[in-house]
């Protein structure tokens, strides 16, 4: 950075999901590479407070709902808002203290015409899409000058040890994997489990382990609780020890902004099957990094996997093109991006 700015972020989210992943790769990103001085409003018992905690000149401001923290934050450069409730804080703080905003939006639906959003939205200095989808639905608004900055992988950190041990649970099997929040709605998982049905006596070696939990964890269990193919290991805070020993990946998600964790998938040597749908088609482009199938089609799904299970020069290639794809989604990239963004709005104020 030529100047040092000082950078607020904002995620008032309550629990940990992609986004919250996201803001912290960022912000540590940015402390590591741009030595810049970040503060962080998010709520008094978000998860990100314990994550980000050895962050260096990284301080944190309560902010447990839209109009509370504004008094406690000094003056900073800058604003970003990481999601929905961040945006209503942005907007408030700019006519608190007239700080310019940015918006980084993660969601593959159009932003609703309501009044406060229009109001927000045209009073950011930037709106930010993070895949070619999401920019589209933000520039067909009109409402300001929009750009594209996708998501990063996470350079995940791997155990061998508890891989291998995972690993050895299913001795004799290829293991097609999935990781993702028990939200049907939104990773439909159930089409993957009408897959795996069509598939359990015709390929008995292929196993279907999911990983995650969520709202939804009890019924897609009791729709598989006869099928001796489907394992369901519950969430795991280090995912990194068991994505490499995964044979295939599925992700057939009904609709996703970007779907980051095909990243770290990539990252891992892992091939994989995906939706075509929402962001995806941004990281996945079909027979050069992945496999593409139809959006809430099981038999489509279900014939990928057998195609892509039984032919290894395929699987090698897929991982060789995804490999040098990740070289557009590096943590350090992200920050560059969003300095360059940040310098742009500060200069012109």
């Amino acid at each position: 950075m030529s100047k040092t700015l000082t950078v607020l972020h904002v995620n008032l989210a309550k629990g940990f999901r992609g986004g919250e992943r996201q803001t912290e790769l960022l912000i540590r990103a940015l402390a590591k590479h741009f030595n810049s001085k970040q503060l962080l409003a998010c709520r008094e018992d978000s998860p990100l407070r314990d994550r980000l905690a050895d962050v260096d000149n990284l301080s944190f401001v309560i902010a447990n709902h839209q109009l509370s923290g504004h008094y406690a934050t000094p003056k900073v450069d800058i604003v970003h808002a990481h999601e929905a409730k961040a945006v209503h804080w942005a907007y408030v703080h700019k006519l608190l203290k007239n700080t310019p905003y940015i918006i980084t939006r993660r969601v593959d639906t159009a932003v609703k015409d309501k009044w406060l959003n229009q109001k927000t939205y045209r009073n950011a200095s930037a709106l930010v899409g993070i895949s070619t989808l999401i920019a589209k639905q933000i520039r067909d608004k009109q409402w300001g000058e929009v750009y594209q900055i996708p998501s990063t992988l996470a350079h995940l950190e791997s155990n061998p040890e508890e891989g291998e041990r995972f690993r050895r649970a299913f001795p004799g099997k290829t293991i097609v994997g999935h990781v993702g929040a028990l939200v049907d709605k939104h990773k439909g998982q159930k089409v993957l489990i009408e897959a795996a049905a069509l598939l359990e006596k015709s390929h008995p070696n292929l196993q279907f382990v999911f990983f995650g939990d969520g709202a939804d964890k009890d019924e897609l269990e009791s729709l598989s609780k006869e099928m001796k193919n489907v394992s369901w290991m519950g969430f795991k805070s280090k995912i990194g020890d068991y994505l490499p020993y995964f044979d295939l990946f599925a992700f057939p998600s009904r609709n996703e902004g970007l779907g980051s964790t095909l990243l770290d998938v990539m990252d891992a040597g892992v091939p994989i099957i995906a939706s075509n749908v929402g962001g995806i088609p941004d990281i996945v482009i079909d027979n050069e990094t992945g496999i593409l199938v139809p959006v809430n089609d099981s038999s489509a799904l279900e014939a990928a996997i057998i195609r892509l299970s039984n032919d290894k020069p395929l699987q090698a290639k897929l991982v060789e093109g995804a490999k040098k794809q990740l070289e557009n989604y590096t943590p350090k990239k992200m920050a560059e991006s969003y300095t360059s963004l940040y310098q742009k709005i500060t200069a012109e104020g």
